[in-house]
């Protein structure tokens, strides 16, 4: 094997590894937290936030038939924002991760408290009031 060829197929095996861990690793962080949720309110237990392993998780999804989207709780230190997954330039599902929401549909990206990153997108996420007590984190929606 020529030395241009065998540098170039090594690069495209770590750059392949290095997408299927990528991808492997944001399908693992990607966690559907049980909620009551009814016409006025998402109510889920703290707990939610906390992993098998005792590991904070940085954010939760609620999804549920009466949400025209899911929404995405992330937790700041002892704070929550809760943010619409719904992208504001086109309306598509955006995709969250803990830093960041991406929309698939065109790009736009926003930043884990709504904030437009990346155009196509020009409006922040829509966020809602979020309230708790010692046990829940309630979403007024």
């Amino acid at each position: 094997m020529e030395r241009r060829s065998f540098i170039k197929t090594c690069a495209l095996i770590c750059a392949g590894g290095t997408a299927v861990s990528m991808l492997l690793s944001s399908c693992k962080s990607v966690y559907y937290a049980t909620a009551v949720v009814d016409n006025k309110t998402i109510t889920l237990k703290k707990t939610e936030f906390t992993n098998e392993e005792g590991v904070l998780r940085a954010f939760v999804v609620v999804r549920n038939d009466r949400l025209e989207f899911p929404i995405c709780i992330y937790r700041f230190d002892k704070t929550y924002i809760a943010l619409s997954t719904k992208c504001t330039h086109s309306g598509c599902e955006v995709q969250p991760n803990a830093t960041t929401l991406v929309c698939p549909c065109h790009g736009s990206e926003f930043s884990n408290k709504g904030k437009v990153m990346n155009p196509p997108a020009e409006s922040d996420l829509k966020q809602y009031i979020v309230t708790e007590d010692n046990e829940n984190i309630l979403v007024q929606l």
